[in-house]
């Protein structure tokens, strides 16, 4: 908890914090939080303000300071990793970061050499804008990845392999359908960190033009791009999973139809049977079977396999 990192301006890490470049607080609590607030003259948002989904609550301004804050992935696995707010404060000479969860972004940024050159706050704050890009799109190229092995296992199989139990192409199913399921609760995880980046970014671009460099400008325009294209991505991978979505339940409607369509055909086939044994059955005047001293038991145990042969047949095909 606490303090986790602080680049400063020089590269001693043990300054101050009246003279940290970046400060990132990791779950800060009420003393660290003051502490803060008082070596920086600026006020932190709490958690709560973060979690705000209106968009004048996420970036504006309060003088030359900058309040910031989006939703972004805690890992390169949407599926697994969940979302958490971010929160920056950013004026012309300092950028605190306040986050309540780790964020792989974080560690590359983070881990800054001891000899490293003195840093802008905007150009960490950059940094930091740069890798959660990279890491969205990573999670992105994994989410990729795993609708492409979906889709192979859903319309690669071959035909002689058609003929497996229907009981584990069911549960392949709904496996698919599960996987399917997470796929798309990380892609709407996905599409809100953009939303929010591309909010931040196009906000400190369009408010900021004439305090950045013509270096910083040109990185702001390029997060900008990049961006763009990650959307138009995973706006491509959602319809993915929505057909991937259709086609699974298509094949789970067919099995249906495939079990149904065999019990109508077995039905089918014992009606006149049944028919011409309800009709002549009984009306014979000679039946060998009355005068069997073991006629009863012979007839329960008839009844009995005849009751257990479909079932032996319905575990033979998967059905059970």
């Amino acid at each position: 908890m606490g303090v986790a990192s602080m680049l400063n301006v020089s590269p001693n890490p043990d300054a101050p914090l009246t003279e940290a470049v970046w400060i990132d607080l990791l779950e800060p609590d009420d003393e660290e939080r003051k502490r803060v607030e008082q070596a920086t003259k600026l006020r932190l948002p709490t958690k709560g303000d973060l979690e705000e989904i209106e968009s004048s609550s996420r970036v504006f301004t309060e003088g030359e300071v900058a309040y910031l804050s989006t939703p972004v992935l805690m890992t390169t696995d949407c599926m697994k990793g969940g979302v958490t707010s971010i929160g920056f404060v950013l004026s012309p000479t300092r950028l605190i970061t306040l986050r309540f969860a780790r964020v792989t972004a974080f560690d590359s940024v983070v881990a800054v050499p001891a000899d490293a050159p003195a840093r802008t706050a905007r150009d960490v704050f950059l940094k930091l804008m740069e890798a959660i890009i990279e890491h969205t799109a990573d999670a992105l190229e994994h989410a990729s990845s795993e609708l492409e092995s979906i889709s192979r296992a859903a319309f690669h199989v071959e035909g002689g392999r058609r003929q497996r139990k229907v009981a584990r192409a069911s549960e392949m199913l709904r496996a698919a359908l599960r996987k399917l399921g997470r796929m798309g609760d990380g892609l709407s995880h996905v599409r809100d960190t953009l939303l929010g980046l591309g909010r931040i970014a196009a906000f400190t671009h369009d408010n900021a033009r004439e305090a950045q460099s013509a270096a910083d400008l040109a990185r702001s325009k390029a997060i900008r791009g990049d961006i763009t294209s990650l959307n138009d991505y995973q706006a491509h991978l959602s319809s993915k999973v929505q057909f991937l979505l259709d086609a699974t339940l298509g094949f789970i409607s067919i099995e249906q139809n495939d079990v149904v369509k065999t019990l109508t055909v077995v039905s089918v086939v014992g009606v006149p049977p049944v028919l011409i044994a309800g009709i002549y059955g009984m009306n014979f005047k000679y039946m060998p079977e009355l005068g069997w001293t073991f006629g009863y038991p012979y007839a329960l145990a008839l009844m009995l396999v005849s009751a257990l042969l479909p079932l032996a047949w319905f575990k033979w095909r998967g059905w059970l």
